[in-house]
């Protein structure tokens, strides 16, 4: 049995409770039945205490600002107004203390201002709350700031958007630390859809135009359902657009509108899911996985596995195996 991932996180006062309780809900929590060591949650105190959220709920923060440079991951989440505006200073020298270490540093939301006003962020692609992406790229204007996405992974450096964003970008995290089969596994234990892609879109869409239609059935959550349960069936615009019991144009703009991506798009990244768990979970040959998958033949599967993985199916399975035996 390995050591224990230690996230450590960066406790300010009077930050949202909500980003503050993904952390402590995906990486504090006892998972040990699914992977053992699961992760070693250490909240930090980035300024002197006491604590509180912005809810007036006490933080204890037995941990310091070394502790924090010390940890395997760094997680800076939602932070109030004016910690944005006036980062304090030891915080900034940490970050960049743990970033020299080659630390992974990790922001949520509003906790990207303290990245980039410590530097990190300069010359690199990152994300923000559509609301705050404005006033982030007049402050920061070095940062490459792309205010469509759900979250960067940008290396050492990853940053997400607002609220359910920070739910996808730790899921992302465990994803990278431990495959796809266990990050699944934690969204069904917490009751959430599976990992969405960083790519996918924020949704800025104005609520003026949302309410345009109030018999717009905007949860499609059954037809991803029912989709996902017949991923190894050729699968249509049309067919799901039955489903949705809409035309197949209505159902595309809504669908888009809705999840940020095309239905087909969404279809090969649910695919490519599939297959990333089979590999990681089972021996079946690549020519069995790609018809279980539905991409029909090992060349398709390969074509859209490395495509968005980035990755051959067999280098895929042989560095998690690699990665597994090293962590048991």
């Amino acid at each position: 049995m390995g050591q224990a991932h230690v996230v450590a996180v960066a406790v300010t006062g009077s930050l949202p409770v909500f980003e503050l309780a993904v952390a402590c809900e995906v990486f504090g929590l006892d998972r040990s039945d699914i992977v053992d060591p699961w992760y070693e949650l250490r909240l930090c105190a980035a300024e002197a205490g006491p604590l509180r959220t912005a809810a007036g709920l006490g933080v204890d923060t037995p941990y310091d600002l070394d502790d924090l440079v010390a940890a395997d991951t760094v997680l800076v989440p939602g932070i109030h107004r004016s910690t944005q505006l006036d980062p304090p200073e030891p915080l900034l020298d940490a970050l960049r203390r743990a970033y020299g270490a080659g630390k992974r540093i990790v922001s949520f939301c509003g906790g990207g201002y303290v990245l980039a006003a410590a530097g990190l962020l300069d010359g690199r692609r990152a994300t923000q709350h559509w609301m705050n992406a404005l006033d982030f790229a007049h402050r920061f204007p070095r940062v490459q700031v792309d205010p469509t996405v759900l979250y960067v992974d940008d290396g050492q450096l990853l940053t997400s958007a607002g609220t359910a964003a920070a739910i996808d970008l730790s899921l992302h995290i465990v994803r990278q630390d431990h495959g796809s089969a266990v990050a699944a596994e934690v969204a069904r234990r917490m009751v959430v859809a599976p990992p969405r892609q960083g790519s996918q879109a924020q949704h800025p869409t104005p609520l003026s135009a949302r309410l345009g239609d109030p018999r717009r059935p905007d949860d499609l959550s059954a037809v991803l359902a029912w989709a996902q349960e017949r991923l190894d069936q050729p699968l249509a615009v049309a067919d799901l657009a039955r489903q949705a019991h809409l035309s197949p144009t209505t159902f595309a703009r809504r669908f888009r509108t809705t999840l940020g991506a095309t239905p087909l798009q969404w279809l090969v990244e649910q695919r490519v899911r599939r297959a990333q768990e089979l590999l990681e979970t089972t021996d079946e040959p690549v020519e069995r996985i790609a018809r279980l998958a539905g991409f029909g033949t090992p060349a398709n599967l390969r074509h859209h596995f490395q495509r968005l993985v980035e990755v051959s199916p067999q280098t895929y399975r042989h560095v998690f195996r690699y990665r597994a035996r090293v962590h048991a």
